[in-house]
């Protein structure tokens, strides 16, 4: 009864994996992975975000440097007095009306690039901070993945060890049947095969909670319905250490970033500096401006345009015409104003210095630490591998010695723990390197 209760656990659990392999719609690499984290990060589409508002800032710093051209419209009521100009002697009479079309141009912009060059560092810092995201990202990716992997090799390594245990279960229960050993064993058999099944289920969920935490970031709506390809057997072999530091130095988005915060704040020092500056602008004015809101004054009207003037008169005067202005303005004196601009802009780019040699010495420490990770993972996989293939044979030679009489149960059920310790500590060490390998490859731009 007990072994038939034990057969159908294990049947269930096998098929409950089926079912979880057969209901994964679609299967994932890493490479699939990692692309669709890009797509649909919540990360990624905030820089992007932040990339698209800095493309205006740039268009409208490119604008800012263009002639404008507006529609001024006014009207202007003065109370009247008796005399032409009204109460206010400054207006040209009781009704004032302008309507013109103002072309505007600051002339010196077309020899100040300051402003144009800082929009577009800004730019490319909001650029590279995309794939600094993206980085961060790969990481949190890549840690799912394998973690996936790994809980799908523990399903299958703890099957095995439930077909180990129901083995042992019916060796002591045949042993009992024929007085060969005593029935505690059975029950430190059956304990035992408990126990792994047990375990099995917890493994089974990790699988679908690793499938969450991926998913989550893979996905634009949240599914765990996927299956990963698991590709630990065929490691790829390390880069050399040169190699390794070369291409991440070159496609370190830190770095740019970094370098382009350093240019835009070299930038912003040019900018400070024109405070120091005149400006030089022109205006084009062409409409009305007179007292009746048309081409021409269609009544008498003052020769001279002017109320404190003879009032010589004119049948009729033509309101329709241009003026242009040019300005020029020159910076005298605003109480040291603009040297703090210029000294704040400056302490800036000391600052980004600083920063950028930081990120420089970062990148170098991250990239050490992952290629000592990878060697170190490496160096440990034919340990590892011989210490399963040790297990597993002294597994079969305990249990000989148990059915020959010449060892305990307990020595049966510790040669099981050590097997299924030694296939775990051989998948997480898989795992391991790939993982550190991954990372690695992420620092250097090739994944």
């Amino acid at each position: 009864m007990v072994l038939m209760n034990v057969g159908k656990l294990t049947c269930c659990a096998l098929t409950l994996a089926g079912l979880i392999r057969a209901q994964g719609a679609i299967t994932v690499k890493l490479e699939d992975a990692l692309a669709r984290a890009r797509q649909y990060g919540g990360q990624i589409q905030t820089a992007n975000s932040a990339v698209l508002q800095a493309r205006e800032d740039t268009a409208q710093t490119r604008a800012a440097r263009l002639p404008s051209v507006n529609a001024f419209n006014q009207f202007i009521y003065t109370q009247g007095n008796g005399t032409p100009s009204g109460v206010f002697v400054a207006n040209d009479g009781v009704h004032i009306y302008n309507e013109q079309a103002v072309v505007h141009e600051e002339v010196l912009a077309f020899v100040r690039h300051g402003e144009m060059n800082r929009a577009l560092a800004l730019e490319a810092i909001a650029r590279a901070k995309v794939e600094v995201a993206a980085r961060g990202l790969n990481a949190t990716v890549i840690q799912n993945y394998f973690a996936i992997v790994s809980a799908q090799r523990k399903v299958a390594n703890l099957q095995r060890s439930v077909q180990e245990a129901e083995r042992f279960l019916d060796i002591t229960q045949k042993l009992e049947k024929g007085g060969e050993t005593a029935h505690a064993d059975v029950i430190k058999a059956q304990i035992d095969l408990q126990q792994r099944q047990r375990d099995l289920k917890d493994a089974q969920y990790a699988i679908e909670k690793s499938k969450i935490a991926l998913g989550v970031l893979i996905f634009p709506n949240f599914s765990s319905d996927f299956s990963v390809v698991d590709d630990l057997q065929q490691p790829a072999m390390l880069p050399a250490i040169a190699e390794a530091q070369a291409q991440a130095t070159a496609s370190s988005p830190d770095i740019k970033a970094a370098s382009a915060g350093l240019q835009e704040t070299g930038y912003e020092v040019n900018v400070a500096k024109y405070g120091y500056l005149p400006s030089f602008g022109l205006d084009f004015f062409y409409g009305i401006d007179a007292n009746q809101f048309a081409a021409h004054t269609d009544y008498p009207t003052q020769a001279t345009g002017r109320s404190t003037l003879p009032n010589f008169e004119v049948t009729g005067r033509q309101n329709l015409g241009y003026v242009a202005q040019a300005t020029l303005n020159i910076p005298v004196w605003n109480w040291g104003a603009t040297r703090s601009k210029i000294k704040q802009a400056e302490l800036k780019r000391d600052q980004a210095q600083l920063d950028l040699s930081l990120t420089q010495r970062n990148l170098q420490a991250s990239l050490a630490a992952a290629y000592t990770e990878a060697q170190a993972a490496q160096s440990q996989l034919d340990s590892l591998r011989s210490s399963a293939d040790l297990a597993a044979e002294s597994l079969r030679l305990t249990l000989l010695r148990y059915q020959a009489g010449e060892a305990t149960a307990l020595e049966v059920v510790d040669a099981q723990n050590t097997v299924n310790l030694s296939r775990n500590a051989q998948d997480d060490g898989l795992a391991r390197y790939r993982v550190a390998l991954a990372n690695l490859q992420s620092l250097m731009g090739t994944l």
